[in-house]
């Protein structure tokens, strides 16, 4: 009896079965591939996956779409039953006239200013107060983790009495002072901050800005999960802990802090609330928000569709208004869902 046993292994089932289907013809490959069952269950599924995001995509973007076809719609193509989605006169004169009267490259530049100041100085004051959360044990560390929580949960509605008269008579130390003077009051006289961009910075600085809880929550759980041993190898070099936090800790978050950053500047461009309190009356500086609140001058809306084409103006005043976002999503999509898968909030 042979001693010798022939094995046969996995590559070599897998040569014998690509040398016997290449001896076959394209139909025969085609038919005996249809033949399994589990070719049927995958293209069902397939079909069934392609329907499905086809009707999510369809209900998410078609409102998107049919403002953008809006926009560059005639007056009269608004009240046109037989116009759809394309119109028959196309024309920019709402882009055109927004432009130029409602004053649309200031406001542009405005709000871009105050955007990127307070979505870098968020970034930055993110960084510093949740890395400190993070990794420094400190008597009170779960109550002022408390507080922050409590900055995203309570509405911002309930406390604009409150900041309105505080930066309009801007103060501090008023516990140290007698009366009702402060510390500035008592030295410069009333200082009065609205109309200006200090109650944002103001406010970015303290870590109180809008969605500033937020930020701080998401920088806490991405420095929860860098390894101690980083940071105590710096410290064994000789480096302190503003220098390792600086020169180590920083450069390993730039996908978090760019997430951050788009979180917040996003989230300022488009800012009605706070621009609304503190920016009030004429001296006010133009913003992008304002350019819906104004239908332009040269657009005559005296006719039967005065309604539906002043709506169609104001789509379009929105379009414009976040273009500059999705083109700014274009480039930074990758950083953003690194950024957001390290953060914590999805698992």
């Amino acid at each position: 009896m042979d001693s010798t046993k022939t094995v046969i292994t996995k590559e070599t089932k897998n040569k014998i079965s690509v040398d016997y289907e290449g001896k076959l013809s394209f139909k025969e490959r085609l038919m005996k591939k249809l033949s399994t069952s589990n070719t049927w269950i995958t293209v069902i599924i397939n079909i069934f996956r392609f329907i499905l995001m086809l009707g999510v995509s369809y209900v998410i973007l078609f409102p998107f779409f049919s403002k953008v076809a809006g926009s560059f719609m005639d007056k009269y193509d608004v009240i046109d039953a037989t116009v759809s989605l394309i119109p028959k006169n196309p024309t920019i004169e709402q882009y055109k006239y927004i432009i130029l009267d409602n004053r649309y490259f200031e406001a542009f530049l405005n709000t871009l200013f105050l955007s990127i100041v307070c979505a870098l100085i968020q970034t930055f004051v993110a960084c510093l107060i949740g890395y400190g959360l993070a990794k420094f044990k400190f008597k009170g560390n779960k109550i002022v983790m408390l507080i922050v929580v409590v900055t995203m949960i309570i509405p911002h509605s309930t406390i604009d009495l409150s900041m309105l008269r505080h930066f309009e008579s801007f103060d501090i130390g008023h516990i140290m002072s007698t009366g009702n003077k402060g510390i500035l009051t008592t030295l410069f006289g009333k200082i009065e901050l609205l109309n200006t961009f200090w109650p944002f910075i103001i406010l970015s600085l303290g870590g109180l800005a809008f969605k500033n809880g937020l930020y701080i929550y998401m920088m806490r759980q991405f420095f929860k999960g860098v390894p101690d041993e980083l940071e105590e190898s710096a410290y064994v070099d000789g480096s302190g802990t503003f220098r390792t936090f600086m020169q180590i800790i920083l450069p390993l978050s730039v996908p978090m802090m760019i997430t951050i950053f788009l979180f917040a500047f996003s989230w300022q461009w488009t800012d009605q609330f706070y621009t609304g309190l503190f920016f009030i009356g004429n001296e006010a500086p133009w913003m992008m928000p304002d350019i819906i609140s104004q239908i332009p001058i040269h657009l005559q809306t005296n006719y039967a569709g005065k309604r539906l084409y002043e709506n169609v103006i104001q789509n379009t005043a929105g379009i414009m208004i976040i273009l500059p976002l999705v083109i700014m999503y274009l480039f930074c999509q990758r950083y953003l869902v690194q950024g957001i898968e390290r953060s914590g909030l999805v698992g």
